[in-house]
């Protein structure tokens, strides 16, 4: 572990095009498209650090002038993802060799030359091995690094990247969950429930919010299954214009949740104590 650095060695588990439906998510939101220093922070890349440069590579479609940071614990990690990235200055990938990214120390202190602070840190399947009381100090550490207008997302997903959940934070506290799923051949909008994120995972039991959220997106997949005709996606779109219609806290519209996307509010879905 670097000196000074906060956090626990993941198993470092990553894989090509894993952090997909995440990545479009982040490059979609006004936080990052609106800062004057977009810096932002992939924590916890870990055994290697494609997942930072395909970060940079997607937000660049909108930021061109992104910086991305990639942070990790465990030194080993670090030299590989530099070894990584001589490669791409090189030219020797697909990668932009002019692509600002850099890769360094650092836990969740998430440390930034000069004072600076992240418009956006991304911190995927990072807290899963942690106990569900350290998520907040974990929280409230990240969010410290913020700017004003910063944003936290923190979340899992599967192995592929199919299958994904995470939580929005800004400086105040959580904001929303995502869902984000592989909407071909899904049987039950559930399946991302072994997927939560740490706050949520063990809260799927009856008289828990997030319970009642996933079984009434079970309810209004099947309810619209005849629209299966049309597509997975329009059937999807029903699904949550469903959820909304019910008094859900639905956010955004069909061009979010034709990807298999819906965001709903933190007050609907929060650990009840």
């Amino acid at each position: 572990m670097a000196s000074g650095a906060v956090g626990t060695v993941t198993r470092g588990t990553t894989n090509t095009n894993r952090l997909r439906r995440v990545d479009r998510w982040i490059a979609a939101q006004p936080e990052l498209r609106r800062t004057p220093d977009p810096v932002v922070v992939d924590l916890g890349y870990g055994a290697s650090g494609v997942t930072a440069l395909e970060l940079h590579q997607r937000l660049a479609t909108v930021r061109p002038d992104v910086e991305v940071v990639g942070l990790e614990i465990e030194p080993g990690r670090v030299r590989t993802a530099n070894e990584q990235l001589e490669a791409v200055r090189a030219g020797r990938t697909a990668f932009d060799p002019d692509a600002h990214i850099r890769f360094g120390l650092g836990g969740f202190e998430v440390p930034l030359p000069d004072s600076r602070k992240a418009a956006v840190i991304r911190a995927f399947n990072v807290l899963r091995q942690y106990r569900e009381v350290e998520v907040a100090g974990a929280w409230e550490r990240m969010r410290s690094r913020l700017q004003p207008d910063g944003l936290l997302v923190e979340g899992t997903c599967d192995e592929i990247g199919r299958i994904a959940s995470w939580v929005a934070l800004d400086a105040a506290g959580p904001v929303s969950l995502t869902v984000s799923l592989r909407l071909r051949g899904l049987d039950a909008p559930s399946v991302v429930a072994e997927r939560l994120p740490k706050a949520l995972i063990h809260r799927n039991v009856p008289g828990e919010r997030v319970h009642a959220f996933l079984g009434e997106l079970d309810r209004a997949w099947r309810i619209h299954s005849p629209l299966a005709a049309y597509g997975p996606s329009q059937r999807w779109i029903a699904v949550a214009r469903g959820m909304r219609d019910a008094g859900w806290p639905v956010s955004g519209g069909p061009r979010r949740w034709r990807l298999g996307e819906l965001t709903v509010a933190w007050e609907a879905v929060a650990p009840a104590d």
